[in-house]
């Protein structure tokens, strides 16, 4: 028994689990390990001079036992140390299992000789030159400003279009806050596809952080677990500089070698596109603050400059342009673009902060709708009553004219 449950294993995202899977009939692992729970809490009472009672349905064999990767987690730890047992007792034609904790990949090949062609891995969108001649015709339309930017990024992310990378291209974005950073990871995803794996390190407290880095309890959320579910083949780790130092250490061979490994699991990234974020002002504060044993395995370090005044304004014609596209003839028609933008070049005079741009131009377009707003409800309502004392004097006179002389 179990020694012929053919076993499939996956790395990767779970819609692309989902294809895999197609339209066959299959048996979820955690709905089958209820009902057994249930079945083994069940308890049957004989009544004395009565007959036997008779025993259920002879249970059948599952064909198709999927578990997706967030399945694992509701599994205590003594069934995940004995994964293999379970499947046993199950006993399944064929098990296919999405991104398992590494302890249970271990059992499944021992217990169940799983071989290497059964076990899948997802292919990544990678960088191609052809990524690499749309980032440098589409830069200047998604970006303003940076051009030093765009060269620099083209230059560092040419190895990956080689044929044959096997790790990942890891770059260091620094420079003041909101002049676009993010945007230019969220522009090279873009062109490759798939849902952007965009984490914030400044959310993590130190004792979150460590188990999140180093793996804690199978059931707890954890980087490399995430690592294996996302979509993307660019990885966004938006504040760096926020992460405390002790913590350095846990990308030491991600960097070099695109590999990380926690308690539960182990990632192999292949030829990614690693960014991380931070507001660093220089290479030098960079180099003092991560230390040389990190600084060291950035493939490159690009630095985004101060908006200039000019460049501001090209992002409020922009964001304007945006905002505009999307109200409806009536709002438009109570805006003046051309006040509107005067207004805001004056506004935005001292804010370099293309999110905080966002910001003002949506609060001054709504402040001004809703200024027009309230002066047209004003006027009709002080309209109303004149045109209900007409209507009043209008009848008086009727009245008068149809009276007796």
């Amino acid at each position: 028994m179990g020694g012929d449950t053919k076993v499939t294993i996956f790395f990767g995202p779970l819609s692309w689990f989902n294809k895999e899977l197609g339209d066959k009939e299959y048996k979820g692992l955690m709905e089958l390990v209820i009902e057994r729970d249930e079945a083994t809490r069940r308890h049957v009472h004989v009544v004395e001079g009565q007959g036997p009672v008779p025993e259920g349905e002879p249970t059948h064999r599952p064909k198709r036992v999927v578990a997706e990767s967030g399945d694992y987690a509701t599994l205590n730890e003594h069934v995940i140390t004995n994964f293999a047992g379970l499947i046993r007792s199950i006993d399944p034609e064929h098990l296919y299992l999405h991104n398992p904790p590494a302890v249970v990949q271990t059992q499944l090949e021992r217990v169940f000789g799983v071989k290497k062609d059964q076990v899948k891995r997802y292919e990544y969108p990678v960088v191609t030159k052809k990524t690499l001649l749309d980032i440098h015709d589409g830069f200047g339309s998604h970006l303003v400003g940076q051009e030093a930017v765009k060269e620099q990024l083209l230059a560092a992310l040419y190895p990956l279009s080689s044929a044959g990378r096997t790790k990942p291209v890891v770059l260091m974005f620094y420079g003041p806050s909101g002049v676009g950073k993010t945007e230019t990871a969220q522009f090279v995803n873009g062109l490759l596809g798939g849902e952007l794996m965009r984490k914030q390190f400044s959310m993590f407290h130190n004792e979150r952080f460590a188990s999140y880095l180093f793996g804690g309890h199978h059931s707890e959320a954890s980087f490399a677990h995430e690592l294996l579910d996302r979509e993307s083949g660019v990885i966004l780790v938006d504040e760096f500089d926020k992460a405390n130092p002790i913590f350095h250490s846990a990308f030491y061979q991600l960097f070099d070698e695109g590999t990380f490994e926690d308690r539960n699991y182990r990632v192999e990234l292949g030829p990614a596109l690693i960014i991380c974020t931070s507001n660093y002002g220089t290479e030098k504060e960079i180099r003092q603050t991560l230390g040389d044993a990190l600084y060291s395995r950035f493939d490159a370090l690009i630095r985004f400059e101060e908006l200039t005044p000019e460049q501001i304004r090209q992002i409020i014609d922009k964001l304007i342009g945006k905002r505009l596209a999307v109200l409806q003839d009536d709002e438009l028609q109570q805006l003046d673009v051309e006040v509107l933008r005067a207004g805001l070049y004056r506004l935005a005079g001292n804010v370099g902060n293309v999110r905080k741009l966002g910001k003002r131009v949506d609060e001054v377009i709504s402040l001004h709708l809703v200024r027009s707003t309230l002066d047209q409800e004003r006027s009709e309502a002080s309209e109303q009553p004149e045109v209900q004392a007409e209507e009043g004097r209008t009848g008086s006179q009727d009245e008068s004219e149809m009276s007796p002389g």
